[in-house]
């Protein structure tokens, strides 16, 4: 140890600004870290806690209670704040430290790390509880927890690790020869409060730091040889093929926006390569040190895969870069049902034992870490797939997942995103960004039902009398809310919800402790819990996540939301609802240097920017389409609607006449949109009793109950195209073919539109009229025109994929022709025809004799 501690290196600084606490580790200039480091030398950083959970985490993966004990949401901020302010004039909170590390060894890579982090508390004096202390420097740490604390008999090791960097940092900064560690845990429930004290000399800190970052060391290098690899790769990658028309300014307004650090709302039809054309100067962006991370967001899964074909056409050109995808635990587990802990999945025993090698061979042997690399890593070492993507994110350089790992408020990547964590040089890639605007509304909504208290008392029973209790005065709240709205729906204000939400808190502390000690007693049993008991388990574990999502959304209402309540056949619900998720969307994009928000289909761009967090600092940029106009047909029928009065048999009939002319000009496949199953059912069964021909043309339709294999056998059905035949498939608007799906040149020759696509009116809808109306803007269009009128634009763009193809567009609604919907037309659509429905065969013939 002493030759070690010779070679090594230790300087200390206290940063101006609070380190973050759960970034991964990054290449960072030298100077930048601390003043007077040598510049020639490679320097990462890391935070304490990622340092200590990384290296430490051991055993098992339990999925039974929160991720950690102290993960008590914002209950557990608010108990750090009482008890640091209670402390005393002489208490510093919050204390941010920081120390550059230089590892041994004269070879020619010199490596540094900058470890930092924030003590939670930092005082000089004695402790009363030790007999025999020393008036000294205290380093408190502070973890708040659900658990019976009279039954701890030591600090969590992770915990106490954490605070021993802290101390190691302070002892090295003042030159001390020791200081006292104070782990300070407090029941977030009874607010009890426990300590744990330890007296640690400098040379016992320094030797175990040493190990500490020894352990590390394997893992600082790989990341500093990785970033040189991959940063004189980007300087030698080039667009992987000939810019398209309008292509390349694309790439330069993305770039732009990178450097300003602003947003950008992007509208790029179909067939400008938007994808390449966002990620290619991300890329180049990270390469020049302006970025550290790319994240690429998706709505589906198969825009996840067109931005992995999109890295892997770079590599092509000499790219080495990292990626990695998430796919969702159910869909990536190794077991049917998903149920991550040591009872229900081998795996999951052990799994932190063998995670880090799992991890290490995963990434010195792959750059493209997809799904298939992740699961036969993981089944290799028997761990958990999905952990085993969340960790490899860590060290990739894109990250392809779903909207909700960045802005869900109850999934997010902690790791990347803890709250208090500071803006990092993240860049956003925002896919489909049309579909964040109801996502948006979806995660940042939570609501609760009457009747699931009263099942899970039910199921309760008299085993956990002080958990049905709670429940009983929960229900007993819903009543009393019930009593008051009567029937129907009724709004309320936070200062009503005052007594439900007091008890909520209570049953969600009774739960989070239930869970703890359930888990504990896991641990010692032999056996697997009975059918019975595990039942009940997994009730009150899905529960508790309902639970703690609501309460979660409880800590953001604001003038942006409305609570209100409802009453039906089906039972009381109270319900949170987000109307404009903007604020909370740029709380999230925040967190980044840039966000690139792009869409086929993002008009009135103002619309969207408000509802996106966007502020008129932010870009927008409408991307003229590359193919020719004269390609497509747009037809309106005039003399059609799908309004509700009109709706009937003559109505049905009428618009099956239409959809026989639009397909008479040239047999080839359709699709055909509707605003519900029943409207399609009822136009469908008409059409084939009095406009088919058997023989020519084959009708297929979507049901509500399709699974993933019915929709894949649904569009195989499309790959093969006839002169001679017709493929006629009934949709759903704004359904799972409405957008998303390829389908080039005669796979697809015309859409039909049934219909302007608004929402059916319900009270969530008056709701967002009425709020929108009061802000100064249409309210029903905001409310209704301009979400139906994207779904319409979706599913329009169904038709021209690519630059060779050729089809028809055919709207069925008379209010296409008003002036609120040709105002958001596309461009291309300023020469559109129109006409009954008995001429719709008339215009489809003239359009394909020009073609044919």
């Amino acid at each position: 140890m002493a030759e070690r501690k010779r070679k090594n290196r230790t300087e200390v600084t206290e940063p101006a600004e609070p380190a973050a606490e759960n970034s991964r580790a990054e290449i960072l200039p030298a100077a930048d870290a601390a003043a007077g480091a040598d510049p020639s030398r490679m320097l990462i950083s890391i935070s304490v806690r990622t340092l200590v959970e990384f290296l430490l985490r051991s055993g098992d993966l339990d999925n039974r209670i929160p991720a950690s004990p102290d993960d008590a949401m914002q209950a557990g901020s608010r108990m750090h704040r009482r008890l640091q302010k209670a402390a005393g004039a002489d208490y510093r909170a919050e204390v941010p430290l920081q120390c550059i590390y230089e590892f041994p060894g004269e070879e020619p890579l010199r490596l540094s790390a900058a470890v930092e982090g924030r003590a939670d508390g930092i005082f000089n004096g004695n402790l009363p509880d030790v007999p025999g202390s020393e008036t000294a420097a205290v380093i408190d740490e502070i973890k708040t927890t659900y658990r019976n604390l009279e039954k701890m008999t030591a600090p969590e090791p992770v915990h106490l690790a954490q605070a021993r960097c802290y101390a190691y940092i302070w002892c090295m900064t003042h030159d001390l020869p020791f200081v006292y560690i104070r782990m300070t845990y407090c029941n977030l429930d009874t607010e009890d409060i426990h300590y744990f004290y330890e007296k640690v000399t400098r040379q016992t800190l320094t030797e175990w730091f040493d190990d500490l970052m020894a352990e590390y060391r394997k893992w600082a290098e790989f990341t500093v040889e990785w970033m040189k690899i991959r940063t004189e790769s980007i300087r030698r990658t080039e667009f992987p093929y000939p810019y398209r028309k309008g292509q390349k300014e694309l790439a330069q307004n993305v770039y732009r926006t990178i450097v300003h650090q602003k947003k950008l709302f992007l509208e790029a039809p179909t067939g400008t390569g938007k994808t390449l054309a966002v990620l290619f100067p991300a890329v180049k962006a990270m390469g020049e040190g302006k970025a550290e991370k790319i994240f690429y967001l998706t709505a589906r899964t198969v825009t996840s895969a067109v931005a992995d074909e999109s890295i892997e056409l770079m590599r092509g050109t000499g790219l080495r870069m990292k990626n990695v995808i998430l796919t969702a635990r159910d869909k990536i587990c190794a077991i049917e049902e998903p149920d991550c802990n040591p009872d229900s999945c081998p795996r999951a025993r052990g799994h932190y034992d063998r995670i880090n090698n799992a991890l290490y061979d995963l990434l010195t042997h792959s750059d493209n870490f997809n799904r298939e690399a992740i699961q036969a890593c993981a089944e290799q070492y028997q761990v958990c797939p999905f952990e085993l993507a969340l960790d490899i994110s860590l060290f990739s350089d894109t990250v392809i997942c779903d909207y909700n790992y960045v802005f869900d408020p109850h999934v997010y990547l902690r790791r990347f995103f803890a709250e208090g964590v500071s803006r990092r040089n993240y860049i956003f890639l925002v896919d489909e960004a049309h579909n964040l605007v109801d996502r948006g509304r979806d995660m940042y909504s939570a609501e609760l039902h009457k009747e699931g208290f009263l099942a899970l008392d039910h199921a309760v029973g008299s085993r956990y009398p002080t958990l049905s209790e709670k429940l009983k005065k929960c229900n007993a709240q819903f009543l009393a809310l019930k009593h008051q709205a009567m029937t129907g729906t009724a709004q309320w204000s936070p200062e009503d919800m005052a007594p439900l939400s007091d008890s909520l808190a209570v049953l969600y502390a009774e739960i989070s402790r239930l869970l703890e000690e359930e888990r504990r007693r896991s641990r010692r049993r032999k056996r697997k819990l009975s059918g019975e008991r595990r039942e009940i388990q997994e009730k009150i574990l899905d529960f508790y996540f309902d639970l703690s999502h609501y309460l979660m959304i409880e800590e953001l209402l604001d003038d942006h939301y409305k609570i209100y309540s409802e009453s039906d056949d089906t039972g009381f619900k109270v319900r949170l609802f987000c109307m404009d998720p903007g604020r909370n969307l740029k709380n999230c994009m925040d967190r980044g240097i840039a966000t690139i928000l792009f869409s086929a289909t993002l008009l009135p761009i103002q619309y969207y920017k408000k509802l996106l967090g966007g502020t008129e600092e932010d870009y927008e940029v409408y991307a003229a389409p590359v193919f020719d106009p004269e390609r497509q047909a747009v037809f309106i029928a005039d003399d059609v609607t799908s309004r509700y009065t009109r709706r009937g048999d003559d109505e049905y009939d009428a618009i099956a006449k239409g959809i026989a002319g639009v397909i008479s000009g040239r047999h080839g496949n359709y699709l055909v949109f509707f605003p519900s199953y029943a409207f399609l059912g009822s136009v469908a069964d008409r059409f084939e009793a009095g406009y088919r021909d058997p023989e020519k043309i084959e009708c297929i339709r979507q049901t509500d109950k399709m699974n993933e294999e019915a929709r894949k056998q649904f569009l195989s059905r499309f790959s093969e195209s006839s002169d001679e035949h017709s493929l006629l498939g009934f949709c759903v608007l704004g359904g799972i073919f409405s957008e998303g799906i390829d389908l080039k040149r005669d796979s697809l020759i015309g859409v039909i539109v049934v219909g302007t696509g608004i929402p059916q009116v319900c009270s969530e809808r008056e709701m967002l009229k009425d709020y929108f109306s009061g802000s100064g803007v249409n309210g029903y269009d905001y409310a209704y025109r301009y979400p139906g009128m994207n779904k319409v634009l979706q599913a329009a763009g169904r038709v021209i994929r690519t630059r060779d193809d050729v089809g028809i567009v055919a709207l069925f609604d008379e209010r296409f022709l008003t002036p609120g919907y040709t105002r958001l037309f596309p461009r291309e659509w300023k020469n559109c025809s129109q006409g009954s429905v008995s001429v719709m065969g008339h215009l489809a013939d003239r359009f394909w004799s020009e073609w044919l």
